[in-house]
């Protein structure tokens, strides 16, 4: 059995964030490396609990993956579970976006992780390969689309604050938790 690696976080200002990644071939996401990159993804986020998702450029690696990894918890018993390893993901929007909050791990961490309202759609047609080379084509809706647009983007260089139209929006982790969990709660 193989050791998994935590993998250290780039940070925003380094340039892999804005690259678009590669899209990989079945060959290749059935390939050692790319399996072994998805395990050491998956590690890093249950290890560091680094929320919902992280994306093969957020730790260094040019490849169009992400791990999504949202499931229920004490604050909020009504996520619905979705587990997937997104590659060459893509999406189109359905409907009208609107800012919804969100932050990400590339650009800060705790108290001084950034929120903002990010303009998602509320419902995505999304395309993506799993980790067996098994592509899917499917309506995600709420959270579970939410999720999926921010991580998809990460694979084509772009981060949530671009997508925030509304700069005063911005605030740190703790005055999120005081201002809009406490009010969400």
């Amino acid at each position: 059995m193989n050791v998994r690696q935590i993998l250290q976080l780039t940070r925003a200002g380094n340039p892999i964030l804005r690259e678009v990644m590669p899209q990989l071939s079945r060959q290749e996401i059935l390939s050692e490396e790319a399996q072994g990159v998805i395990a050491d993804i998956r590690h890093t986020c249950q290890t560091e609990q680094y929320g919902v998702g992280l994306a093969a450029p957020q730790v260094g690696i040019r490849q169009a993956m992400s791990v999504i990894a949202i499931k229920p918890t004490p604050n909020r018993p009504d996520l619905e579970l979705f587990e997937q390893v997104i590659i060459n993901p893509s999406y189109e929007g359905i409907g009208e976006p609107n800012g919804k909050w969100e932050g990400c791990m590339s650009v800060g961490s705790g108290d001084d992780l950034l929120y903002g309202q990010a303009e998602r759609f509320d419902e995505i047609e999304a395309e993506w390969f799993d980790e067996f080379g098994e592509y899917h084509k499917r309506i995600l809706g709420g959270f579970v689309a939410h999720v999926f647009q921010h991580e998809a983007d990460h694979v084509n260089g772009v981060l949530f604050v671009d997508k925030v139209r509304d700069t005063t929006t911005f605030m740190m982790a703790d005055e999120y938790r005081k201002r809009i969990v406490k009010r969400e709660s």
